[in-house]
């Protein structure tokens, strides 16, 4: 295409959205409206999946070994467990180890278990592994259990499965409403579009019988919907930078939990912000697109 002829084109395309200023001021209103609770749902979405990544790294695996294990077989059990393909890491904790990591997470409570001497330690030797993806946890946990000199694997069982079901119950949903509202976005910006050509409908006739083509019709239209959609984008991504900026700040009143943490500022907001530039500019392409084709069939 000719940069003269795209030039019109543009041209067109802001002169109808001009001369429509109601219904482009109507049609921004309800893109922003809906791309302002995309961008929150995407927003939450994304935080969710964060910390649900975070509690989901945290969940390992350990495997108690029989206290009769020799430690030819304690090696061989660790060799064993290393080759499981779906294995990440494999490390080694004395049962000296375990006890003063349980006196630790005790406390003031714990100085009484610091009287035990190495005899007296009731704790098994373990081996701590973690899974490379951490939805395999509970069936490579199964397949341990199977093996020679474990007596026992603890994973957090009962809380770990519901801890993935919610976390993949809540990214479904999620998903499912950040694509409804898109759709209506999509459907709002097409009616609008849809006006415009109603208006205009003898005009596009008219262009059609002294020979122009479906394209030449439409690109003034589908400059119109780029406008609107990236118009309406504009106040979301505002209101996504000041609210976050202000969420940042604050963020040591959210961050109560070690795993609880919010995604920085930067690159978070900035990458948010394209992303509802780009579905703000895209569902104006293809609402005004779809509306068009219609059209061009008079």
């Amino acid at each position: 295409m000719k940069i003269r002829t795209l030039k019109r084109h543009v041209l067109e395309g802001l002169k109808s959205s001009w001369r429509n200023s109601w219904m482009t001021l109507a049609s921004v209103g309800a893109v922003t409206t809906t791309l302002l609770l995309v961008s929150v749902f995407l927003a939450l979405m994304m935080n969710l999946n964060h910390v649900a990544a975070n509690i989901e790294e945290d969940v390992q695996i350990k495997v108690l070994i029989d206290v009769t294990a020799t430690d030819e077989e304690i090696s061989e059990l660790g060799q064993s467990i290393e080759s499981l393909n779906r294995v990440a890491s494999v490390e080694f904790s004395s049962r000296d180890q375990e006890l003063e990591d349980l006196i630790s997470s005790m406390g003031d409570e714990g100085d009484a278990f610091s009287l035990l001497d190495e005899d007296e330690n009731p704790l098994n030797d373990a081996y701590i592994v973690k899974a490379f993806e951490p939805q395999d946890t509970i069936e490579l946990a199964e397949e341990i259990e199977t093996m020679n000199r474990v007596e026992k694997v603890n994973y957090g069982q009962g809380v770990v499965e519901n801890i993935f079901k919610f976390n993949n119950y809540a990214r479904n949903i999620g998903l499912i409403l950040i694509v409804a509202l898109l759709f209506t976005a999509i459907f709002l910006i097409s009616n609008t579009v849809k006006i415009t050509i109603i208006a205009r409908r003898r005009e596009i006739e008219i262009m059609k019988l002294v020979g122009a083509t479906n394209w030449f019709i439409r690109w003034p239209f589908f400059i119109e919907g780029l406008l609107l959609g990236v118009l309406g984008s504009i106040i979301p991504i505002t209101l996504l930078f000041t609210g976050y900026y202000f969420l940042d700040k604050n963020a040591d009143v959210v961050n109560q939990f070690e795993f609880i943490t919010i995604l920085p500022f930067n690159p978070f907001v900035w990458q948010l912000s394209g992303i509802v530039l780009l579905i703000g500019a895209v569902i104006g392409v293809w609402g005004s697109v779809m509306s068009v084709r219609k059209f061009l069939k008079v």
